[in-house]
């Protein structure tokens, strides 16, 4: 359970990072190539006793074509995530994006025939509805013109397909003595699409790197390996089921960023978030007990 509570916080320091993007006006692409290299950085670290020959022979592991679509499906997703918020705002991205658990709760289910029930199918509903509620910061709910329907749908796609392959692609062929060495790969070539992104935009607009870019990008990249790596080990705690795992995952990083958000950021929040928090508990509480 320790790796989940790390999970769950780590990924809510991502959210802390984020907001102070946000403050301080960091470019946030140039932030997440520089944050992906630390993460590699930190993934060859952790994997200890590398050498160069070690970290060439990662091309014959099974799973290093899979880390390396991970890898890019990571900057092309967070592009769509631009792209929705232009055209629809941050609500819509941000429901978009948490609501996509329910992919990876629906695929360990059917795929690794996770056990289900009434009580289960009751706690994944609520754990849904929560996220929905705590997400929509707009009385009158989320709003956006249809002819760009297919960006925050291509965002609830990406993002739930990513947390599916991380699960299928650990459980399939990752060892324990290779997560470490899987994560680093897989930030690689996150770092190395980010590059190509940048490089295309350089050609567009006047772009350039700046300190503050460089320094964001560090801070979010301690949290964000640990966010991956803490998940994994997570997903490999005896006695609790891949769905539960991802739906008291997702939902207690929204609960805690929510929390977080209020007091360090003062967010304003309207009776349909406290409802929203409320049933995230419930939901929590609810799938613990059912394990």
């Amino acid at each position: 359970m320790i790796a989940l509570v790390l999970s769950i916080l780590s990924s809510s320091a991502i959210y802390i990072v984020f907001k102070l993007f946000g403050k301080y006006n960091i470019t946030t692409l140039n932030a997440l190539i520089v944050n992906y290299f630390i993460a590699f950085v930190l993934g060859l670290i952790f994997q200890g006793n590398f050498s160069l020959e070690g970290i060439l022979s990662v091309t014959s592991k099974d799973w290093f074509y899979g880390s390396m679509a991970l890898g890019a499906m990571f900057i092309l997703v967070f592009s769509l995530m631009v792209i929705t918020t232009q055209k629809g705002g941050m609500s819509v991205v941000s429901v978009a994006s948490k609501m996509s658990v329910a992919i990876p709760v629906i695929f360990v289910i059917l795929y690794y025939n996770e056990s289900i029930g009434l009580l289960k199918i009751a706690g994944i509903l609520l754990a849904l509805i929560s996220v929905y509620l705590v997400s929509v910061r707009k009385r009158d709910g989320l709003s956006i013109d249809m002819k760009y329907f297919i960006f925050p749908l291509l965002v609830f796609l990406g993002s739930g397909i990513i947390e599916s392959s991380i699960k299928f692609l650990e459980n399939t062929y990752v060892p324990d003595d290779e997560i470490s060495l899987f994560s680093a790969n897989t930030f690689f070539f996150a770092c190395v699409t980010g590059i190509v992104f940048f490089g295309l935009r350089k050609l567009r607009t006047k772009t350039d790197f700046k300190a503050k870019d460089v320094l964001g990008g560090v801070l979010l990249g301690i949290p964000n390996y640990f966010s991956i790596y803490f998940f994994i080990l997570a997903l490999r705690i005896e006695g609790l089921q891949s769905s539960s795992i991802f739906i008291i995952n997702n939902v207690s990083i929204v609960l805690l960023s929510t929390l977080l958000g209020i007091m360090f950021f003062r967010e304003r929040m309207i009776p349909k978030n406290w409802a929203g928090i409320v049933m995230a508990i419930l939901s929590i509480i609810l799938i613990t007990y059912i394990q």
